[in-house]
């Protein structure tokens, strides 16, 4: 069982694909760490020796991630909405930030569409 950083890394995965299930870190990250603990990207995570996952934790602690990103990601959004910049001001009310249309799109940040009754025509 490899646990790097607080997380368990699934043992059937290649490293190459477990290492990115960190918060923190990607599939560049991941090969770059894999290159500079000269392992065999492929190698699965059940079949790496204590060395080498000793190797990994080394390598992925020089990064900030998990726990102290997550904070630091969240404390980043907290200053934006204080300052009471646009971008702080779409956070707080929940829409897109970065310029994106809301008038037909952005249902993951807008939530469920509300049914809004139509207008009656007037008679003449």
């Amino acid at each position: 069982m490899a646990r790097i950083a607080g997380i368990d890394l699934p043992r059937e995965k290649a490293v190459l694909y477990a290492l990115p299930i960190l918060y923190g870190i990607g599939r560049k990250n991941a090969a770059e760490i894999i290159e500079r603990a000269g392992i065999d990207p492929r190698t699965k995570i059940k079949d790496l020796s204590e060395v080498e996952i000793g190797k990994l934790r080394e390598l992925v602690e020089e990064f900030s991630i998990e726990g102290d990103l997550r904070r630091e990601v969240y404390a980043n959004i907290r200053r934006l909405m204080e300052i009471g910049c646009y971008r702080g001001l779409r956070h707080r009310r929940g829409l897109p930030t970065k310029g994106q249309r809301t008038r037909s799109n952005a249902r993951t940040r807008k939530g469920k569409a509300k049914t809004v009754a139509g207008k009656k025509k007037a008679r003449k």
